[in-house]
């Protein structure tokens, strides 16, 4: 599993680790996580709609942040749940700029069984690192 929750990190939130060989295998998981802690089911989301993502920051590890948020903040705006199927990531003139695509559909209680209301992403303990297989996420989710 690319992803494994942490049960003592945080009381009131929901804290995961997020693994991948690669950055964009990373952002995927990480993304994949904070879907599965919005609803017990993500693979039940149908492709319906499709949203390409892009985000830009002068650091890695914000750009990590800056990404998860924009997923909640589809699911706020337009009751939007996405899965991210594909990312690239590059870096240029002092900046890393990420871009994605991103397909689901709207929350549809009936099918997609609700666990947690995601309100953002926390920079408590948040971390993106280098490891010997690759790359690890550390993130708390604000629920």
């Amino acid at each position: 599993m690319p992803y494994e929750y942490l049960d003592d990190v945080a009381i009131a939130d929901i804290a995961f680790v997020a693994t991948g060989r690669d950055l964009p295998e990373t952002f995927i998981a990480a993304a994949e996580a904070t879907l599965n802690v919005m609803i017990e089911n993500p693979g039940d989301i149908e492709p319906r709609e499709r949203r390409d993502l892009s985000c830009e920051n002068e650091a890695l590890d914000l750009l990590l942040f800056d990404f998860l948020n924009e997923l909640i903040y589809y699911k706020d705006a337009e009751r939007l749940m996405l899965r991210v199927r594909d990312v690239s990531i590059s870096g240029r003139d002092g900046a890393y700029r990420l871009e994605a695509l991103a397909e689901g559909e709207v929350l549809d209680p009936a099918r997609h069984e609700q666990r947690a209301d995601v309100k953002a992403v926390t920079l408590h303990k948040f971390t993106l690192e280098q490891v010997p297989e690759g790359w690890r996420a550390t993130v708390i989710l604000d629920i």
